[in-house]
């Protein structure tokens, strides 16, 4: 089963109290929300997610802890809007944890791994039509090599996406293991040797298909007109796009400008209404247990004025 990475440092560094009204944009298998819940005896607990057999797994497993929860079916990206439908305009806590559930990875028919047969699919949400097989069977040459290059930081892309170009003509690509056996045919015998050669193409393939970035961009921003004075946002980063986009936006809104910033005192107007609280990297403990966590990443920021 799933293991939250960096579980006890998010709890802790969301400062929540017993009346925290919470918003966990990422419920997965419930491992965080499970945690939250324990401490927010009287407040109130918001929870999103698409997968549907995540959303099944965690009602049963949050309802054996506590009533006060309520799981919104619908992509981060709307967390504003889902909870103005609730009446719910000002939160004291978000956590975003950007990785992918183990159940999703280890499952074969979802198609995120590369290391087990299935059909390509990718898809986060399973109602959606756009999955891993459209993209790499209907994307240009170009627009392949792009995502490979932009989100997967693979310095092979040109000639991945020429590979897969030149296969396809001859027939589709259905599976996983179809489309990693092309990718190790497109590198170097040594790049093979140093990490498996698919991970950055299927990287970049699962966050085009579920337009990762600028879902993340977008729910990150409204996150933090959403707290309150006092609040905390917590983000879980798995990748350097994820976590490079996290510490721009973090930066953006919690950095006076250099001339402001050496005033002897800063006019109100200009004083932020953010403060970054610290970032974190799982420890030796943690990293011996859990292998996935090796590139994860805990970014903390408060809202001071506002």
């Amino acid at each position: 089963m799933h293991e939250s990475v960096l579980l006890k440092e998010s709890i802790e560094n969301l400062k929540l109290s017993s009346d925290s009204i919470v918003v966990d944009c990422t419920l997965g298998y419930a491992g965080h929300s499970s945690e939250i819940l324990k401490v927010i005896t009287d407040g109130y607990l918001y929870c999103f997610d698409q997968d549907q057999e995540a959303i099944d797994y965690s009602q049963k497993k949050l309802e054996n802890i506590a009533s006060n929860f309520e799981i919104i079916k619908s992509n981060f990206s709307h967390i504003k809007e889902e909870l103005e439908k609730r009446n719910i305009f000002h939160v004291d806590a978000i956590l975003f944890d950007l990785g992918v559930s183990s159940p999703q990875l280890d499952n074969d028919y979802r198609g995120f791994s590369f290391h087990k047969e299935a059909r390509l699919d990718m898809r986060m949400d399973q109602g959606q039509t756009k999955d891993a097989y459209e993209v790499i069977n209907t994307y240009s040459k170009g627009d392949l090599s792009y995502i490979f290059e932009r989100y997967g930081e693979e310095k092979y892309a040109k000639r991945i996406a020429d590979k897969i170009v030149k296969e396809r003509e001859k027939s589709p690509i259905e599976t996983t293991l179809q489309l990693v056996e092309i990718i190790k045919s497109s590198v170097p015998e040594k790049y093979k040797r140093e990490k498996h050669p698919a991970r950055k193409v299927f990287q970049a393939i699962r966050i085009e298909v579920n337009n990762e970035l600028e879902v993340f961009e977008k729910a990150l921003n409204d996150s933090l007109t959403l707290l309150n004075k006092g609040g905390r946002i917590c983000v879980i980063t798995f990748h350097s796009l994820e976590d490079k986009l996290c510490k721009q936006i973090f930066k953006k809104v919690s950095e006076s400008d250099q001339v402001i910033k050496n005033l002897p005192m800063i006019p109100k107007e200009y004083q932020k209404e953010y403060r970054i609280v610290k970032q974190k990297k799982p420890g030796e403990e943690e990293l011996q247990k859990n292998n996935r966590a090796r590139s994860a990443k805990l970014r903390v920021i408060e809202r001071i004025e506002g």
